[in-house]
């Protein structure tokens, strides 16, 4: 296999912090007492302490159920999470888009594309078996860690697991204290902190040190929320992504949970007897942070004049909402994203003559993985720069990234047929 030139700039999208090795199946012992922790900012400095130490084995007495790491074992009890959790995300972090770069890239350079995406030091171990790093174990995984811990993603155990100990919010009404006598693994720590937009900012916030263009970091939620009415009324990300503590964390690839942060319309006005004019407003009214947040995602809006009958549909107009810059990441072509409270207009003017129109009709279109669009399609163009599997990962990356686009609104609006007169149309 050949690679391409200085193929790590083209492939790699993570933040600029040095994260080494993790091949190890057990860490030095810890105490499992339940210390109640400090302030949130303590806690998360601890609680997120890059590369995480390995959990190693369960405590006396914990069943092989308790002591496991499996998401499948945690949902024996906590059914409704882990069934939120399977449609989420969060269980994809890794999938095609990494694998195919993984088999390329080296050790060091998958372990910082895990931080976020497998974050777990035994789900390191376990990638470094697989692609056959320098850095892996040398026995095979425990029965606590299992087999498939690597491909799982962002699991159950990367939030709520340290050295084999639990943590997680104060319980809701009606449910035992964490310290209660008799829970399995000997119950849980609970600390706020996990109520809080500081626990989501881990992955969601580029460092001071990380990377950034035009004075930009790549990524910028956190700072985005902290700048909003929402951050003031105490809005915060999991009360919008995972509602009722649901751990569904839906965003930019679900249509309902974008129609619900926007508000769309669709405004026609007849100017004289021979124009008429088109004006679409897209206003974020529920939404914490820029839409769409991050440089990944684009949102394209097209108006179309429609003849008679249906026909002649044409574009009289076209925006692109987003964050876009080159596949190098070295240069920002620009930035037409929405902040909280803010609107993107497209407006267009019409002549209907000579080619008559009857209608107006607003189209919006998601891309939740533009940018991985453009890059996997130009990665596919010299398809002798890889090996057989790589290259059949890389063609199962562009076609989910392909398929994840969908269709936002689709609203027609006649053209009124008196001078000064308008019509309009809210989306939702």
């Amino acid at each position: 296999m050949s690679g391409s030139a200085n193929p790590m700039r083209l492939l790699i999208l993570v933040l600029a912090v040095l994260v080494t090795g993790a091949a190890a199946w057990q860490s030095p012992p810890a105490s499992h007492g339940k210390t109640p922790p400090g302030p949130i900012s303590r806690f998360l400095a601890q609680h997120w302490i890059y590369p995480l130490a390995p959990e190693g084995p369960p405590p006396k007495g914990y069943s092989a159920l308790t002591g496991s790491l499996s998401p499948q074992s945690c949902g024996e009890c906590h059914q409704q999470q882990y069934e939120d959790w399977r449609t989420s995300l969060h269980s994809r972090a890794i999938g095609p888009g990494l694998l195919w770069q993984f088999r390329i890239m080296s050790q060091t350079q998958a372990n910082r594309c895990m931080r976020c995406h497998a974050p777990l030091a035994e789900q390191k171990a376990l990638a470094a078996m697989e692609f056959g790093w320098p850095d892996r174990p040398s026995t095979p995984p425990p029965a606590y860690v299992g087999q498939q811990l690597f491909h799982q993603g962002l699991t159950c155990a990367a939030c709520h697991v340290r050295r084999q100990h639990r943590f997680g919010p104060p319980p809701s009404p009606g449910m035992p204290a964490g310290n209660t006598p008799g829970l399995p693994h000997d119950g849980f720590t609970a600390t706020p902190a996990f109520q809080h937009s500081r626990f989501c900012a881990t992955c969601h916030q580029s460092p001071p040190w990380g990377r950034s263009l035009d004075g930009k970091p790549f990524e910028n939620t956190y700072a985005e929320w902290r700048a909003s009415r929402f951050a003031h009324e105490h809005v915060t990300c999991q009360t919008c992504h995972m509602p009722d503590r649901r751990h569904l964390w839906r965003g930019i690839h679900d249509p309902a949970m974008v129609r619900q942060g926007l508000r769309i319309s669709l405004r026609v006005t007849r100017v004289d007897h021979h124009m008429a004019e088109a004006r679409a407003v897209i206003r974020s009214v529920h939404i914490g942070h820029d839409f769409p947040t991050y440089l990944v995602p684009k949102v394209y809006v097209t108006l179309y004049a429609v003849g008679p009958g249906g026909r002649d549909a044409r574009e009289i107009a076209r925006q692109t909402i987003g964050r876009s810059v080159n596949l190098r990441l070295t240069h920002e072509y620009f930035d037409t994203r929405i902040p909280p409270g803010g609107a993107s207009v497209l407006a267009a003017r019409l002549a209907l003559a000579p080619r008559p129109a009857t209608k107006i009709r607003l189209r919006i279109e998601v891309s939740p993985g533009a940018h991985y669009e453009r890059l996997f399609h130009h990665e596919l163009l010299h398809p002798e720069h890889y090996d057989k599997a790589t290259l059949s990962l890389l063609r199962q990356a562009f076609a989910q990234v392909v398929a994840a686009r969908y269709q936002l609104v689709n609203l027609t609006v006649p053209i009124p047929a008196i001078n000064g007169h308008s019509r309009r149309l809210v989306a939702n």
